[in-house]
């Protein structure tokens, strides 16, 4: 009598409402609260109310794309899709309302810059979902647009008359092709990601690279923010002007948050802890060490998720004394918008290891093959490579009609340079020497960490021509 073949994996069995249930009562719930704003106000399409329906959308659609990833079922991936495609329509209309607000397109400040950038990331997503059939490509594009999306909550949203250097029309050609190529960029550096899972890549390899990535994030907080006796260095905020306190021209004005630091240096040593573990796994050859490893990251992802909660409870709350002047000043989330950003954006990595971890063959069944995601990758650096080129030197004719000069060594400009060269000796190196693989994933990898060290490291911790920004 014949045996039964057991290996084969089974499809799923369910219809798989549930979710999508819990993610549409979600929906519905946090859209009636804002309705109940909204009354209260009477103005229904404002542009913060369209951006908040961007996020509950996004929002949803990536536990939809989380969903998928973990269970394979198709019907969450086609209400992601729709939720997208919702959200989409809501970040068109912020778009279209600021264009109409402001006089001109929404490309004149960091906040405008994120508006277009998460736009575009959310349409990039949906074409590669489409067209190339990237079924999970939301699963790590869609966290992107919702930090995108709450740091935008964050920043100054006012309307201001545009100073005289961006008063052309350069100014749209410029920023349209920076966010278009940047958005690439984001999408190019998903599509290594997934390469690397099909690829083979061990799973303690990419426990490393989530630790190394939080380590990075919790030890430039505590190198730039911690203050002696474990306090947490935070800019001090204006919440009647809405804006950061200055001691002097350029010079902010810092309070400490007391015992803070002290919770930061511990979340960094918990991240750095499964490093640590794999470091002496690979040199004692003790696979035993691996699984402690990972019951390490879940634990680092509950200390991360009570430090955020830390953070959002005393950052939005309460005075504090500051080392440079005399009695107490607030602050805000608005002072420091890029440390939430790292944190959840940390939380966020941490989870799609653990997604890694307990899903991964199930993720190989649902990714397209290896050779299919590295093409595709190259395809998309084959779109985002043009468009760096024609944003520089748009910008540098526009420096010249401005500044009276092509190139003046700005910050901005030499990290452009870089993010540029990053992805030529991409092209150069796949063309002539015909890398392929995972060479070429680090590569577009790298490429990424450059293009958002450009657009927000820049404009925060190197002052220059591009301050305005």
């Amino acid at each position: 009598m014949s045996q039964v073949n057991t290996e084969q994996r089974p499809q799923p069995a369910t219809t798989g409402t549930t979710l999508i249930v819990f993610v549409g009562l979600g929906i519905a719930f946090l859209l009636f609260l804002a309705f109940l704003n909204v009354v209260k106000s009477g103005n229904l399409l404002s542009e913060s109310n369209l951006l908040f329906a961007a996020l509950i959308f996004y929002a949803g659609a990536g536990a939809l794309y989380l969903g998928f990833g973990v269970t394979g079922i198709e019907s969450y991936v086609k209400a992601a899709s729709l939720a997208t495609w919702v959200g989409l329509l809501a970040n068109t209309g912020a778009i279209a309302h600021r264009w109409y607000d402001a006089g001109h397109p929404p490309f004149a400040s960091v906040y405008e810059m994120l508006l277009s950038f998460v736009w575009t990331l959310a349409v990039l997503t949906l074409i590669a979902e489409k067209k190339y059939h990237v079924k999970v490509i939301g699963t790590v594009t869609m966290p992107v647009a919702i930090v995108g999306v709450v740091l935008m909550q964050l920043l100054r949203t006012d309307v201001h008359p545009l100073v005289p250097a961006l008063q052309s029309t350069w100014l749209h050609v410029h920023v349209t092709l920076a966010m278009l190529a940047y958005a690439a960029c984001a999408l190019s550096f998903a599509l290594a990601m997934m390469f690397l899972i099909q690829d083979n890549m061990k799973t303690e390899t990419f426990l490393a690279a989530t630790s190394i990535g939080t380590i990075g994030i919790y030890l430039s907080i505590v190198l730039t923010r911690f203050e002696k006796w474990g306090g947490l260095s935070l800019i001090a905020w204006d919440s009647e002007h809405k804006q950061e306190v200055f001691l002097s021209k350029g010079v902010r004005l810092f309070v400490t948050i007391p015992d803070l630091g002290w919770l930061m240096l511990l979340a960094l040593l918990v991240v750095a802890a499964p490093l640590v573990l794999y470091a002496l796994a690979q040199s004692k050859k003790n696979a035993s060490l691996l699984a402690i490893a990972n019951r390490a990251v879940f634990i680092s992802i509950l200390l991360q998720i009570m430090t955020l909660a830390m953070f959002l409870l005393r950052a939005s709350n309460g005075s504090y004394p500051s080392l440079d002047a005399d009695g107490l000043f607030a602050t805000s989330l608005a002072a420091s918008p890029f440390i939430l950003a790292g944190l959840v954006g940390g939380i966020f990595m941490s989870l799609l290891y653990l997604l890694l971890l307990w899903r991964r063959p199930d993720l190989e069944r649902l990714l397209p093959d290896a050779n299919t995601l590295d093409r595709i990758t190259y395809k998309t650096i084959c779109i985002a490579f043009p468009l760096l080129t024609l944003m520089i030197a748009a910008g540098a004719y526009w420096a010249n009609q401005t500044w009276g000069s092509y190139w003046n060594w700005d910050p901005k400009e030499t990290w452009a340079a870089i993010t540029w060269l990053v992805y030529a000796g991409y092209l150069h190196m796949r063309i002539t020497r015909g890398w392929r693989g995972r060479r070429a994933a680090y590569f577009a990898i790298l490429g990424f960490g450059v293009v958002m060290f450009t657009f927000f490291g820049v404009t925060y911790l190197l002052p220059g021509l591009h301050a305005y920004a």
